[in-house]
């Protein structure tokens, strides 16, 4: 069964992360603004608008306080207060790119691509950078559609990042010491999927499950890239799953209902959506900043 949560659609909702220690789901509305938060025991719903557009969110040793991805800088997110605080550039304001998918590796380090806020216009001007708990960043891949997809192993030894315009996923082996890739390969290229890959994320038995922007639906891939199911869902463009709830047996996904086609005008579209898949999925890591 597939439950619609929210009562009222995000525009463009991205980047759930479950937040244990407060039994809550974080996620932003791009578009619309906003960052909002669920939580399921109760039921409740809240918003905090935001005078820009939050891209991606992650944790922090501070409950309600959260590193957030805002246009082409990283800062910090005060859920109390509702305050912004910017920290650092990522990018040069003024190129037309903005920060978008972006999630903690195990060791705590936050890496976050960008993309040509006109998608449509199929741009390759994005950037994937890696920020380290210190502050201190560095850009490791460039000429990039829309980063996307970015996921870990349960083990951190593997890393998965994707490119929407370009149809691909790739994977690498990764070093949680130092936080270099390495042995770069193709993961999967979207042939035998519908729609185009947006967000992931990892299940406990190491499979990685994925948005199927624009194919109503979400996958899981084996770690050897094998399509081990699709599920369709009743939005035309679902943008990224996340385990949570109790045993993290739940997955939620985002989804987006106005982006650089339109609208989507279907009853569920930009909804968040909340489904039973049989599998759990790992602990969301933090920020260690």
């Amino acid at each position: 069964m597939i439950e619609r949560i929210t009562t009222d659609p995000d525009l463009l909702g991205e980047c759930p992360v479950w937040d244990a220690d407060s039994e809550v789901l974080w996620w932003v509305d791009i578009e619309g603004r906003a960052i909002r938060r669920y939580a399921p025991g109760s039921g409740t719903l809240e918003s905090r608008g935001l005078d820009y557009r939050p891209g991606s969110l992650a944790l922090t040793s501070q409950p309600d306080r959260l590193l957030v991805a805002m246009e082409h800088q990283v800062g910090w997110f005060d859920w109390a207060a509702g305050t912004w605080e910017p920290w650092q550039d990522l990018e040069s304001a003024g190129t037309g790119n903005r920060l978008n998918d972006g999630r903690c590796d195990p060791a705590g380090r936050f890496w976050v691509g960008s993309m040509f806020e006109r998608a449509a216009e199929g741009r390759f001007t994005g950037l994937l950078h890696r920020f380290e708990a210190s502050g201190a960043s560095s850009t490791v891949r460039s000429e990039i559609g829309v980063s996307n997809g970015l996921a870990f192993s349960p083990d951190g030894r593997t890393m998965y990042h994707a490119d929407t315009l370009r149809d691909t996923v790739w994977v690498y082996d990764y070093d949680l010491a130092s936080g270099e890739r390495s042995n770069e390969r193709v993961f999967t290229q979207y042939r035998d999927l519908p729609g185009r890959p947006d967000g992931a994320c990892i299940d406990s038995d190491g499979c990685y499950w994925t948005a199927c922007v624009g194919g109503s639906a979400i996958a899981r891939l084996t770690p050897e890239g094998e399509v081990d199911r699709v599920i369709e869902l009743p939005v035309v463009a679902p943008t990224m799953p996340a385990f949570g709830g109790a045993g993290l047996s739940t997955l939620f996904v985002t989804s987006l209902r106005q982006g650089g086609g339109g609208l989507a005008s279907g009853e569920h579209d930009g909804h968040l959506l909340a489904l039973d898949v049989g599998v759990s999925g790992i602990p969301e890591p933090g920020f260690a900043g």
